[in-house]
């Protein structure tokens, strides 16, 4: 558990400062000996203008680089803030507590061997972390690389500070990743980019990626947030700073790499399978408002898009060009994306003609190098930039970027700070029309790839939007106080499908009416009650996937072939599963309908309460047609996340065929998804939920609910 945050302005300020701005800081474990990293930090200050008070601790040394040294952190100067801890991963807690003692704010703890090395790292951790609790210190790291701010304080053991000079700009960076860091830095120099703080987090011990980035908004040097994510650790801070960050007018873009831990297979739904970490991610990042790019390119290079750009209306891109394959690769790249391409304006396309130019009705505006002069540059796009029914505009050019950059390149420098993003994409290795653009706050691109899905992430960011869940719902809502009763009520793990229909009934979603039976001639009786045809399936908390074990049988027509079913399946089960816990057979109505959907609901340990729509039925898995949003959704987002998969075409009317009730579909998604109001619910899932005519419902077919805390809650 962290140590609260700053509940003051004041004290915000003074923490940030005491990160980025110290006015001291102590380098603990310095060494003398210049090719060791733990040299670097005090090389590097020196080396980068830091103005404020040095003091290298290393109790073997009286001086280092002719900077005097410190025995021990006890016998050092007054006026520190920060603390740079490089020493042996047992002795940082010793450190921490001397921090505390001499009233030193940060350390961040550049020394590994914590969390990461196993059962004993991880002790040794939680120890450091109760060690600065009780001594007031906040702390960043382990294994953080360090904080590099280019106003001086280039405190960090990265290589990439032999930079000759910091490349200052707009952007502040929080990263899990220390060498990404440096990555930035090069990457960014080499671009005309610069950054204003740069702090890695490491294990994130204490300070988490969204108490560090919410503390940079308040940076007036900082435009705009960018974070190198590995994992998602803290997903309150995280979402209190997005939302913050959007309200001050400060984009927040990530880079996201591998899967979450926490995001793994659910072994006993599809939901698991189907909602992968990425793609939960991906919805979490949605509902807060950050936007999220896969090409570390990207993250350099698309932050001028949002920096004093209205939201976007849509998604309609006009792409200019004075190379026919070069512009075609980015409408290519841009359509893959789902992006809209429109053609130049009736008053772009008159302006062109009057230069000789057809451009056609298609969706490139083709300039060719004819066309490469700066005044018709200069008016087509700020044609483009004019019409309402265009939400961005994308430039790209060839060869004279490189040898001739007066023509086509400088007129774009005018539409800096514009309400419309303009994306530039230099075919050749222009590096001077680059840098050029860049320094004028232009987004320029090396890539039709980085450019495109930049221009995605720009034009489908919304706004954050508020949590809805509602903990007192089960309370006050018949149907949620009855879910909460009868999850109480069940002492497996799992709620075998009589139960599990039973809480989906209380949420209003039916299902076809069924017998339970024990034996071969109960199920006779429950075929002749409820007449033809029929299914039967096994019912067991410990077998989900039915089909799987020969646990359903389908196209019951008389009671001889209930009694069959019954025995058939009994045995399957045996055969499957010798150790399951067997209730017995439910013999159910079959009905048909005109679509099967799956809907399903996960709480993830780290991003939260999730909630799936997809194509239902066996092959659920096969074709991962889904749409995923934090839960709860209201009706609206139902039905946007209805019109994001394709398998329902057939619910809404195809090739002449009825269409389903998808009102019923959207309301029923709506009622599975207030289960994140219930804490004691991992899991839950309807699949196939059946899709009738329009006005007559869905019916859930078969249903899986999984307690939180339980062995398939992995």
């Amino acid at each position: 558990m962290a140590t609260p945050a700053p509940t003051s302005a004041k004290d915000a300020d003074t923490l940030r400062k005491a990160i980025v701005a110290p006015t001291g800081v102590a380098l603990i474990g310095a060494s003398a000996d210049i090719t060791k990293t733990t040299a670097r930090p005090l090389r590097y200050l020196r080396r980068h203008g830091y103005p404020g008070l040095i003091a290298p601790i290393n109790p073997g040394r009286d001086q280092i680089d002719g900077l005097k040294a410190w025995p021990s952190l006890m016998e050092a100067p007054d006026g520190l803030s920060h603390a740079f801890v490089m020493c042996r991963a047992d002795d940082v807690r010793d450190v921490v507590r001397q921090c505390g003692a001499r009233g030193i704010a940060v350390a961040t703890i550049l020394s590994d061997g914590f969390a990461e090395a196993g059962p004993e790292g991880a002790a040794r951790q939680a120890a450091v972390a109760e060690e600065a609790r009780q001594a007031g210190v906040r702390l960043i790291g382990p294994n953080s690389i360090g904080v590099i701010d280019t106003d001086g304080f280039a405190c960090s053991a990265n290589a990439a500070l032999d930079i000759e000079s910091l490349p200052r700009g707009p952007y502040a960076v929080v990263s899990q990743s220390g060498s990404m860091i440096g990555a930035l830095i090069s990457q960014g120099a080499a671009r005309g980019i610069g950054f204003s703080s740069l702090v890695s987090i490491g294990n994130e011990i204490d300070l988490s990626v969204g108490e560090i980035g919410d503390l940079l908004i308040d940076d007036p040097r900082s435009k705009a947030i960018l974070l190198f994510l590995e994992s998602i650790k803290d997903r309150a801070s995280l979402a209190a700073f997005a939302r913050r960050a959007h309200a001050a007018g400060k984009p927040v873009i990530a880079y996201k790499l591998g899967r979450s831990e926490a995001g793994r297979e659910l072994a006993a739904t599809h939901t698991g399978a189907l909602a992968g970490g990425d793609d939960m991610v991906d919805a979490l990042f949605s509902h807060l408002g950050i936007a999220r790019v896969t090409m570390l390119e990207s993250l350099i290079e698309a932050p001028p898009l949002f920096l004093g750009t209205r939201p976007a209306a849509g998604r309609r891109v006009a792409v200019v060009t004075t190379t026919g394959g070069g512009g075609a690769m980015v409408v290519d790249c841009l359509g893959a994306l789902g992006i809209d391409i429109m053609p130049a304006p009736e008053p772009v396309r008159a302006t062109l003609r009057e230069a000789g130019i057809d451009s056609g009705a298609h969706g490139l505006i083709d300039l060719t190098l004819a066309g490469t002069r700066p005044e018709l540059v200069e008016k087509t796009i700020a044609g483009l930039m004019a019409c309402d029914h265009i939400d961005a505009v994308a430039m790209v050019i060839g060869s004279s970027a490189q040898f001739h950059p007066d023509l086509a390149v400088a007129p774009l420098t005018g539409f800096a700070g514009a309400s419309k993003p303009l994306a530039v994409y230099l075919v050749p290795a222009a590096d001077e029309s680059r840098l050029r653009l860049s320094r004028a706050g232009i987004a320029a691109f090396r890539t039709p790839e980085s450019c495109a899905e930049s221009l995605r992430a720009y034009l489908t960011r919304k706004p954050p939007a508020m949590d809805r869940v509602d903990t007192n719902a089960a309370s006050t809502d018949p149907g949620m106080t009855a879910v909460a009763s009868l999850i109480a009520s069940c002492d497996a793990d799992q709620l075998d499908e009589i139960e599990a229909r039973t809480l989906m009934e209380a949420l209003g979603i039916a299902g076809p009416e069924g017998i339970l039976t024990v034996n071969a001639h109960e199920s006779e009786r429950a075929f002749t009650r409820l007449g033809g045809p029929c299914v039967a399936k096994i019912v067991s908390p410990d077998i989900t996937h039915k089909t799987d074990i020969g646990g359903v049988v389908l196209d019951i027509t008389s009671e001889a072939e209930a009694a069959a079913a019954f025995t058939r399946i009994m045995e399957n089960a045996r055969a499957a599963d010798p150790g399951a816990h067997v209730k017995g057979v439910l013999v159910q109505r079959m009905e048909k309908g005109v679509a099967e959907a799956i809907i399903g609901f996960q709480r993830d340990p780290a991003l939260g309460p999730m909630v799936m729509l997809g194509a239902g039925g066996v092959f659920a898995e096969i074709y991962r047609d889904t749409a995923l949003r934090v839960a709860p959704v209201d009706l609206e987002t139902a039905r946007e996340m209805m019109s994001e998969v394709a398998g329902l075409e057939a619910a809404r009317g195809f090739r002449g065929k009825p269409p389903g009730d998808l009102e019923a579909l959207a309301r029923a998604l709506v009622a599975l998804s207030q289960l994140a109001g219930n804490s004691t619910i991992a899991a839950a899932e309807i699949n196939p939920l059946l899709v009738m005519e329009g006005g007559a419902g869905v019916r859930a077919l078969d249903a899986v609910v999984i307690k939180a805390g339980s062995a398939s809650d992995d």
